[in-house]
């Protein structure tokens, strides 16, 4: 016999393990998280967070969405990133980012109800966790996993209980590892606002020629709460040892960055974290299920770590939750991997290439060309001369700057994620061709398999809501037009035979909701009489051009081809 039984433990209470936590006991079903450590975060690793993490917050509830903004920095702080040699010296150039270009800007505001911001992982991991315990999880903190076994019925863990030293054994239906991957990095306080108030950023970029942050001398000075909390992060030859970081090192550091050598700083923590490039071709064995940092591993470029993270739980929470109900088959599982997967793959790839994307930088302002600082130095400073070699050089350097906008404004990369898996059903329909650039932009769809187009409907009392506001919250939904009532009754009819609450929707003139502007009519890409079925994670499953004659017998077709029944 077990010593704790559970129907799911998951492993880490981080931005995976918290988030898949508060999604199940928000679905009602039973899951404990441990942590081998006495609390959650203790520091602001990941940061950024974008639209669709803030759209898995808001389908938490409205009230997590909300605290989540209150202790974020909003998205018109997060400003633009800043090249500069210190942050009191000279400005090399800028980059309008994270939605801050008006076109930018008004293309993430007509893609989704939420907005992305700056939230630290002490903000965001602590709220994730505190939800997920309101509604029901059982935590254990201090709690190491150890090792597993898994039979036919069911998974066997076995963790130390790092306060009596003693082991126990927890036996759960299904097991999920979400625990978690050379630079050095600092925490700092110090108000800096003099230096950034009229350029707001998330990220300086320093470059110091022959500094001691690194052969090329860049460094990054992080806003972690605007402006007195900062994190700076520098690199170290790998090939050597690590340079030993005492409170004089570190600041000394610090007020190199900055330019002011009489700073007035209190370093609060030093750290280091190596720059990686794995995936994990499985997500998954049996009845265990890994995400998060432990199935994709990467530089924090684009701000892609903890948001897929969050999002990798948004895909599995709801499976497992069908499948633990008996609402499933097994089989649906299946689907994670062949979804998340490539999605690692995607990301972390990306994350490499935004690295590399610096190269170009280096190379206009001549940093490649020596190892000399003082050379290095003179070949900055000849992008100044009234000279067609420096015109074409400041030439140079804005395309490499502006080039950058795949790192720090890639809207498409988040947003255009497509699945292709036995939990969509396409009936054979082409996938659209994107129009513009994937990475950058993002083409909404209701393809099957995209997440659903997102556009503002109006009830009959006036309310305003997301079309993603009617999805989601753990059910499948049918969202129809006027002429689409046989897609409603079948629903209730084939919901009723599976055991499933199916959530329909007309969206027309005189009916509950009405799309008064005409966004969802032009978004849906399906007639009135059409459906659209969208799954728990506000992904669509399937979907019909138009009224079929035996509307029953299709959505039976399609449910029990999803859920493996």
């Amino acid at each position: 016999m077990a010593d704790i039984t559970t129907d799911i433990l998951i492993i880490g209470t981080g931005p995976a393990g918290s988030s898949t936590a508060a999604l199940l006991s928000s679905y009602g079903v039973e899951n404990m998280v441990i942590n081998r450590y006495r609390w959650l975060a203790n520091t602001p690793r990941a940061h950024i967070t974008n639209q669709r993490t803030m759209e898995v917050l808001r389908d938490l509830g409205r009230e997590v969405e909300d605290e989540a903004y209150m202790y974020a920095t909003e998205q018109d702080l997060m400003g633009e990133n800043v090249f500069c040699t210190s942050l009191a010296g000279e400005e090399i150039g800028r980059l309008k980012t994270w939605g801050k270009h008006p076109l930018s800007r008004a293309a993430h505001q007509l893609s989704s109800p939420s907005h992305m911001n700056d939230l630290p992982q002490t903000f965001m991991e602590p709220l994730l966790f505190k939800t997920a315990c309101s509604r029901g999880t059982q935590a254990r903190m201090s709690t190491e996993y150890l090792s597993h076994v898994q039979d036919a019925d069911g998974v066997t863990t076995t963790c130390l209980d790092r306060l009596t030293g003693k082991e126990l054994t927890v036996r759960s239906k299904y097991l999920v590892g979400a625990d978690g991957g050379n630079s050095k990095v600092a925490e700092f306080k110090a108000d800096l606002s003099k230096y950034v108030a009229h350029r707001p950023s998330v990220l300086y970029w320093v470059l110091q020629p022959g500094s001691n942050v690194g052969g090329i001398g860049m460094g990054l000075v992080r806003m972690v709460r605007p402006w007195n909390e900062w994190l700076v992060v520098w690199g170290y030859d790998i090939n050597g040892p690590e340079p030993k970081v005492d409170d004089a090192f570190a600041k000394k550091v610090v007020r190199d960055l900055v330019g002011d050598d009489k700073l007035a700083v209190d370093i609060t923590s030093v750290s280091t974290w190596t720059v990686n490039n794995l995936y994990a071709t499985r997500a998954s064995s049996g009845r265990v299920f890994c995400m998060g940092d432990a199935t994709h591993r990467h530089p924090p470029s684009n701000g892609l770590g903890s948001n897929t993270s969050i999002q990798d739980g948004f895909n599995l929470a709801w499976k497992l939750a069908m499948v633990v109900k008996g609402q499933a088959g097994a089989k649906l599982l299946d689907s994670y991997d062949a979804e998340r997967v490539p999605i690692a793959k995607q990301i972390v790839t990306r994350a490499n290439k935004s690295i590399e994307e610096f190269g170009p930088i280096f190379k206009a302002l001549g940093l490649l060309d020596s190892i000399d600082p003082v050379k290095m130095q003179q070949n900055m400073d000849a992008r100044c001369n009234d000279t067609g070699e420096a015109e074409r050089q400041r030439e140079e350097i804005r395309k490499a700057i502006a080039f950058k906008v795949y790192e720090f404004d890639a809207h498409g990369v988040e947003m255009n994620q497509r699945y292709k898996s036995g939990a969509v059903v396409t009936d054979g329909q082409p996938e659209p061709a994107f129009e513009k650039d994937h990475e950058l932009h993002y083409h909404p769809t209701s393809w099957p398999g995209a997440r659903v187009p997102h556009a503002w409907v109006f009830s009959d009392a006036g309310e305003k809501v997301s079309t993603l506001d009617l999805t989601g919250k753990g059910r499948f939904t049918i969202l129809t037009g006027i002429g689409g009532q046989g897609w409603i009754d079948a629903a209730r009819t084939v919901g009723s035979e599976l055991g499933i609450d199916i959530a329909c929707h007309t969206i027309g003139p005189r009916q509950h909701w009405q799309d008064f502007t005409g966004d969802w009519a032009r978004a849906r890409e399906v007639s009135d009489t059409g459906a659209i079925l969208v799954r728990p994670d506000q992904h669509v499953a399937w979907r019909a051009e138009a009224k079929v004659a035996d509307p029953v017998a299709e959505l039976r077709r399609v449910f029990k081809s999803i859920l493996d029944r």
